[in-house]
């Protein structure tokens, strides 16, 4: 008989092994052991998962329904009540949490007999929150949450939620991670935490310190998303621009390594810092074979003043010249900007300064995010706030920005020849796919399209299909 030991504060877990293919798993908690066999339990139990949050939220999710399935868990048909479900949540802000207990408790309702396991960052930074909601069993922390079924007892409704948490500085693991958007573009989990403490953020505290996987592995998943017939794969991560703490490598050789993998169409870089985004990194996308011209980066102020406020690392001159060095090299490039706005110390004149720098970049898209003001948080000590009524003015005029520079970029695209991934998901008659530089395309429904990339010409833009049409499909690339 083999003997296994993991330390898991506060838990003591002890596996024996009796044979090629059964364990007992012990659990010291309080002195006293709590027996259980360990894959029985789960077999012919039913799952479901709901997640909130960002696309690394959805790739983590995707590994504890693979972790679960290879335990004998199956996931529940529509309609079906499970025996397990599982809520992977966000706390970027206020609405997050909000949306979070909603989410929690619609599930239970659905669901009464189930066991159900509550984690991620809000479960990270609140997790006593999250265990007096009535029906919760289970509140698992960061470093717990991609090993569920470690912590799995005989699936019994609770009387009381157990909460497993770890503080920020013991969570120091990293998974691997890969889910799949409707079957034809994955999400690769790169890397996690975040080592920057931005003085509005509250996620180095719910993911912890920046780490990462190595590069082999990540070559591995990447080798298996083509082997299941993948053709795009979007690197995500917290600060994937950050990436080789772990493992003493660097973003621009994990992003070489990749475009060596036969079999991928296209890759995608999530949001990268600006002043991790390094000239190095952007010339070799232009010269890659797989690489898309696609950009996302955080500005989040175009004011400097505001930016020190938020102990960002860059300035404004720094971010414009990583717009204008992307458009010189890739004119054709996609390049989307995050802005948050009503931060405290955002007075009525540096969101017009921000504003006006805004205006004078050569982006495609905003995506604007209304400050929330988070426990915890050095933005607090500011003492200039916004009120809710100027949020909401700030945060139309830079949607409306948005707009116009969408509508501008998808104009100057219009009879360009570009290569389009059409998707599974049918909206009526018509069919949706992005081109490599995220032009979003439609066509009437053909299943021989779908997870094809295509050479089509990009047409009209349809504001009721809110995307240009495909025309012309001559010529089909690996069909």
């Amino acid at each position: 008989m083999a003997v296994f030991l993991y330390f898991c504060t506060p838990v003591l877990i002890i596996i024996f092994r009796c044979s090629a293919d059964s364990f007992i798993t012990a659990r010291f908690r309080s002195d006293t052991f709590n027996f259980m066999i360990d894959q029985s339990v789960f077999q012919n139990k039913t799952a479901v998962y709901f997640t909130l949050g960002c696309k690394l939220n959805f790739a983590e999710t995707s590994a504890i329904g693979r972790q679960l399935l290879h335990a004998g868990v199956t996931r529940a048909r529509k309609g079906q009540k499970a025996d397990i479900c599982v809520i992977n949540t966000c706390s970027v802000t206020e609405l997050a949490d909000k949306k979070g207990r909603q989410a929690i408790r619609k599930v239970i309702q659905e669901n009464p007999a189930a066991f159900v396991v509550v984690t991620g960052c809000y479960a990270q930074l609140k997790p006593e929150e999250i265990a007096s909601i009535k029906g919760v069993d289970l509140v698992l922390g960061a470093e717990q949450k991609l090993d569920v079924v470690k912590y799995l007892d005989d699936l019994h409704k609770k009387d009381k939620s157990e909460v497993v948490t770890s503080k920020t500085h013991r969570i120091r693991s990293f998974v691997p991670s890969v889910s799949a958007d409707d079957r034809t573009r994955y999400f690769l989990k790169v890397q996690d935490g975040c080592d920057y403490f931005c003085s509005f953020c509250t996620i180095p505290f719910a993911r912890g310190r920046s780490r990462n996987g190595s590069i082999a592995d990540l070559v591995l998943q990447a080798q298996q998303v083509v082997e299941e017939g993948g053709k795009e794969i979007v690197l995500t991560g917290v600060n994937i621009g950050d990436f080789g703490h772990t493992t003493k490598e660097n973003f621009i050789d994990l992003l070489k390594a990749l475009d060596e993998v036969d079999g991928v169409e296209r890759y995608r870089i999530s949001s990268i810092e600006p002043n991790l985004l390094t000239d190095e990194i952007i010339d070799f996308v232009a010269s890659s074979r797989r690489f898309a011209p696609h950009f996302h980066m955080p500005l989040q102020a175009g004011s400097d003043t505001v930016l020190r406020l938020m102990k960002r690392k860059y300035d404004t001159a720094l971010f414009r010249h990583k717009v204008e060095k992307i458009k010189k090299i890739l004119p054709h490039a996609f390049i989307g900007v995050d802005v948050i706005v009503g931060v405290r110390g955002e007075t009525d004149d540096y969101f017009s300064e921000s504003e006006a720098f805004i205006r004078s970049l050569d982006f495609s898209q905003l995506h604007v995010f209304t400050y929330s003001e988070r426990p915890g948080t050095q933005a607090l000590q500011i003492d200039y706030a916004v009120d809710p009524k100027t949020k909401h003015a700030r945060s139309k005029t830079l949607l409306d920005l948005s707009d116009e520079k969408l509508h501008q970029f998808y104009e100057s695209q219009k009879g360009t020849r570009r290569k389009v991934l059409f998707e599974h998901t049918k909206r009526g008659q018509r069919m949706h796919g992005f081109t490599e530089n995220y032009v979003k395309l439609y066509a009437d429904y053909d299943p021989s399209f779908v997870n094809r990339i295509l050479d089509v010409e990009v047409g009209e833009y349809d504001g009721g299909e809110m995307a240009m049409k495909a025309t012309t499909m001559k010529v089909q690339i690996n069909g």
